[in-house]
């Protein structure tokens, strides 16, 4: 980590000190529990001139000062906490935000593992900003207007702070649009490159940072890919449903497994392809199928000894919760159909709106209705990472369960 910064020089803050938040009376009880949002039903008035976007102090309807951060009247989530202290917002206090998170990493992660999540958002008290690291490229994600408003900064910090070639902005979520922005995709910094080949747990992975889904690659699935390599043995029969570049078909093979991979995205299967000759694997040994993973285990009459079930997040929204709740508990019942006795099923999901106790109560319909004894053996969630603020219960979205059945 470069030590390029002057802190002994005052900084250019980067607050509003005209205006300010005053809360409606008895609304300050969450930010005196520490959680970072504040929702506009529990604004009094703002007072003083502002743009949104502007870093403003908020103050409980008494008086007393409870807070900074940014506000966006145009959102429902209408102050993302930065502080709650009464400090100086400014470079510094950015740049230190950012080395905290740099030195987490550096403790937790192995330092022969070459790609990981460098901010996490409200977990590293960063709200809005997502920061990726593969090798030595980095993939923002921008999903707030305060932040937005940071880009330049943001890019400059990051570029000080570390060793990069490449900067690209992959700004794409749903959620920018509940803050008055529109998807951004560009490059910052140097030039895209084709294919990055990271090392994980020991194995190799290319990644398409440009066209790939996410930022490219799973990342807070790293422990549960290094699971399922231990998991298996020669000859065991794998299912990777939803493979996306086959991070969990690599990790089973190379453990002498045989694989299936199913994906929807003939795109992800050449990937996943890829993946297996770079880590030399024979393709040909493995099955890869283009085809939804609903009609897939709808229409497959083979078991298998181990099935993950990783799919995309069937819950973004709260009032998705039900139609969602209904396609995890269907996704999980034909995976517990097709499972051998005694076999294995590590299923997710990614939906923060989905509890561990809800989770659990759909894995259980699910067991019901396929006719299947199962257990819990494992409950996983994000590795280090992909911090959670204990505050921020909200933060927690991946939850995985290892079951057998019967």
């Amino acid at each position: 980590m470069h030590n390029l910064f002057d802190h002994s020089k005052p900084m250019k803050s980067l607050e509003n000190i005209s205006a300010k938040i005053i809360l409606k009376k008895k609304r300050e009880k969450s930010v005196l529990n520490r959680h970072p949002w504040i929702f506009s039903g529990a604004v009094d008035l703002i007072e003083g001139n502002f743009e949104p976007g502007d870093i403003v102090p908020v103050f409980a309807n008494d008086g007393r000062f409870l807070a900074k951060g940014f506000l966006n009247p145009k959102s429902q989530i209408i102050v993302r906490i930065l502080s709650f202290d009464d400090e100086p917002i400014d470079s510094s206090f950015f740049i230190n935000r950012i080395q905290r998170a740099i030195a987490l990493r550096k403790h937790y992660i192995d330092p022969r593992d070459t790609a990981y999540r460098l901010v996490h958002g409200e977990g590293d008290q960063l709200s809005g900003l997502v920061v990726d690291k593969y090798n030595d490229n980095l993939v923002m994600q921008i999903f707030s207007l305060g932040m937005d408003r940071l880009r330049e900064d943001l890019l400059q910090w990051l570029v000080d702070l570390l060793d990069v070639t490449c900067i690209i902005e992959r700004s794409e979520g749903e959620s920018r649009k509940y803050e008055g922005l529109t998807p951004h995709k560009t490059v910052l910094r140097g030039k895209v490159p084709e294919k990055v080949v990271i090392t994980e747990n020991g194995l190799q992975y290319q990644v398409d940072l440009w066209n790939g889904q996410k930022t490219g690659f799973y990342l807070d699935q790293r422990n549960n890919r290094a699971l399922v390599g231990k998991l298996v043995s020669e000859n065991k029969r794998v299912l990777n449903c939803f493979s996306y570049s086959g991070g969990f078909s690599v990790s089973a093979a190379k453990n002498k497994a045989i694989t299936a991979s199913v994906d929807i995205s003939l795109e992800s299967i050449e990937l996943a392809k890829g993946n297996f000759l770079l880590n030399d694997l024979d393709p040909s040994r493995h099955a890869f199928e283009t085809i939804s993973v609903f009609d897939y285990l709808s229409e497959v009459r083979e078991t298998f000894d181990v099935i993950i079930l990783d799919p995309p997040a069937f819950v973004k929204k709260k009032n998705h919760i039900t139609k969602g709740s209904r396609a995890y508990k269907e996704i999980n019942r034909l995976a517990m159909k097709r499972l051998s006795p005694g076999g294995l099923l590590l299923s997710s999901s990614c939906s923060s709106y989905v509890s561990w106790d809800l989770f659990q109560k759909i894995l259980y319909g699910a067991a019901k209705d396929a006719g299947r004894l199962v257990r819990i053996i494992g409950r996983y969630g994000q590795p280090a990472d992909h911090p959670v603020n204990i505050y921020h219960p909200e933060g927690e979205y991946l939850k995985s369960f290892l079951l057998t059945a019967d």
